[in-house]
């Protein structure tokens, strides 16, 4: 496929999918593979284990709530199914694109950057790190609720989540200075995936046998027509950040030759092996509870108090490992920018760098988090202003840049493009007024 158009250098682009890897004069340009994290490493095995683990964090507890509740039976189960079609192929026509011309884009905004510019290199790089920065918040919240349920079983009176939060931002901190990178991350994939596994199946025998002796469960869609119109736009963004992480690019980065067979075999791990756990987890627990399903579903949970404890701590600490999956672009950005290239990570110097860059950016989140502790509303506007356009719209507008692409498939990639930006001003819309709700309901540092 030829790719047309203009990038900051004004060069012609051309998009091979294989052919560009086995090149081993790849041209660096304006966009070289310099970094201080590893690329070009790893197997499609790990980051496939990689992908169905981060995406079955302990974010899938919400899911019931903020999807099912919104939608129903008949509505959520269609577009939990269709949206995860739609973002799986958006993610399968993304990996293509990681060779152009002879090069290889280990950055989403270096790849918007070559074929459209410097302003869309800097439209990428914010929509994207805003995604991450949310999303990270939305993880040192979950890890904070965690704490909090595990103290509730044992106390009356439980400390107020900004402790549990602080503690939360601490060990997340620790973790990420203690294993930088994506690749370094190998040897704690399979621990992680135990505990992912069991503290599923817990969950899911526990909700089953609640359900089974519920008799009294509704699951009718309650509200105006205006609230199930902006309700249903929120389960969207949920469904959607469910799906996809707006880092593809990052994650590829790290994956041996070839690159873009490999992370598509990586891909179909998560959309069929890592969405039969996720979605499992959101309509078992719709089932079990209706439309009285807590926004954190271990809240539901009758018990034994042993089974509830040990859910809330193995999701503490298999959130530690989830976080990092979605934040490392901030963290290489950060690192190849203020650590020594030329020295080993682990270097004196580099660590001492190493220390303080990852002591601010956890500070600084854990402090907002503390602030604003919505936990629902954060993954709303994770899916909705950013997320979005980075699945969905970027991708197609790439692939309109082929100067041999067929008519009726520039049609179907300025249809994605139209329905994504619609969706985006939709969906967008209806996190903020979540979002203003609930500022008007809690006063900062709520103890939610």
């Amino acid at each position: 496929m030829e790719v047309e158009g203009r990038a900051s250098n004004d060069n012609s682009l051309t998009l091979n999918l294989e052919h560009g890897q086995e090149d081993k004069n790849i041209s660096n340009d304006s966009y070289d593979l310099s970094t201080a994290h590893t690329i070009d490493k790893d197997s499609w095995q790990q980051v496939g284990l990689m992908l169905v683990t981060g995406f079955n964090c302990g974010w899938i507890f919400s899911f019931s709530n903020l999807i099912m509740v919104p939608l129903g039976w008949t509505w959520g189960i269609i577009l939990l199914f269709v949206i995860g079609l739609y973002t799986a192929y958006a993610n399968w026509l993304l990996a293509a694109f990681h060779f152009i011309d002879g090069r290889r884009f280990i950055r989403y905004r270096d790849l918007m950057g070559f074929v459209y510019g410097t302003k869309m290199y800097h439209l990428t790089w914010t929509s994207q790190f805003l995604t991450l920065l949310l999303g990270n918040m939305g993880f040192i919240l979950l890890g904070g609720k965690a704490l909090k349920e595990i103290n509730a079983e044992f106390s009356d009176s439980p400390w107020r989540l900004q402790y549990y939060i602080v503690v939360t931002g601490a060990a997340y901190f620790i973790f990420s200075f203690s294993i930088p990178t994506l690749s370094s991350m190998r040897n704690w994939l399979g621990a992680s995936a135990v505990v992912t596994l069991a503290y599923i199946a817990f969950l899911v025998s526990v909700a089953v046998k609640d359900g089974k002796s519920n008799s009294d469960k509704d699951y009718s869609v309650s509200g105006s027509k205006v609230n199930k119109v902006f309700n249903s736009f929120g389960a969207i963004s949920a469904i959607i950040v469910t799906n996809t992480s707006g880092m593809l690019p990052e994650i590829q980065s790290t994956l041996r030759k070839p690159a873009v067979k490999n992370m598509r075999k990586a891909l179909y791990s998560q959309y069929t092996v890592g969405a039969l756990f996720y979605y499992g987890v959101t309509i078992v627990g719709y089932w079990a509870y209706g439309s009285m399903v807590s926004s954190y579903l271990p809240e539901n949970l009758s018990g034994p108090r042993w089974i509830n404890v040990l859910v809330n701590v193995i999701v503490f600490l298999q959130s530690a490992v989830s976080q990092h999956l979605f934040v490392v672009p901030i963290h290489e950005a950060l690192d190849t920018r203020f650590l020594e290239i030329g020295k080993g990570m682990h270097s004196g110097e580099n660590l001492k760098r190493l220390f303080l860059l990852r002591m601010c950016f956890y500070t600084g989140n854990t402090f907002i988090a503390a602030a604003f502790p919505f936990m629902g509303d954060f993954v709303n506007l994770l899916g909705s202003f950013s997320l979005v356009p980075l699945t969905f719209m970027f991708p197609s507008m790439i692939f309109l840049k082929g100067k041999t692409a067929r008519t009726e498939k520039k049609v179907w990639h300025w249809i994605n493009i139209v329905v994504s930006f619609l969706l985006t001003i939709a969906t967008t819309i209806s996190a903020l007024r979540f979002i203003i709700n609930n500022v008007q309901k809690y006063q900062f540092f709520a103890d939610v």
